[in-house]
């Protein structure tokens, strides 16, 4: 990967959702909404504080995490769509 996140930031790749539903109807890709889930594929080194102390991260390169679905900005990266954003705009890490 060719981007490092400054600060706190995040680099995450959304994870694709199921496109059928446990009744088996398909939903069209115009109509699905976009997940709010993903991998987390690059981490800043943290945020300082008032100290000039740099505080360290809570999640780590390849954490599943949760995110609020108009979080973070999206940019394209060789191809691939993935989402910068603040550690403070993750709402949980999914534990495996």
């Amino acid at each position: 990967m060719k981007l490092r996140p400054l600060a706190d930031r995040v680099i995450v790749k959304r994870l694709e959702q199921e496109t059928k539903t446990a009744s088996g109807i398909v939903i069209p890709d115009n109509a699905a909404e976009k997940p709010d889930q993903g991998e987390v594929l690059a981490v800043g080194p943290g945020k300082k504080n008032d100290k000039g102390e740099l505080s360290a991260m809570s999640v780590k390169v390849g954490d599943r995490v949760l995110f609020g679905k108009y979080s973070g900005q999206t940019v394209k990266v060789d191809g691939d769509e993935l989402l910068v954003m603040k550690e403070d705009d993750l709402f949980a890490v999914v534990e495996k």
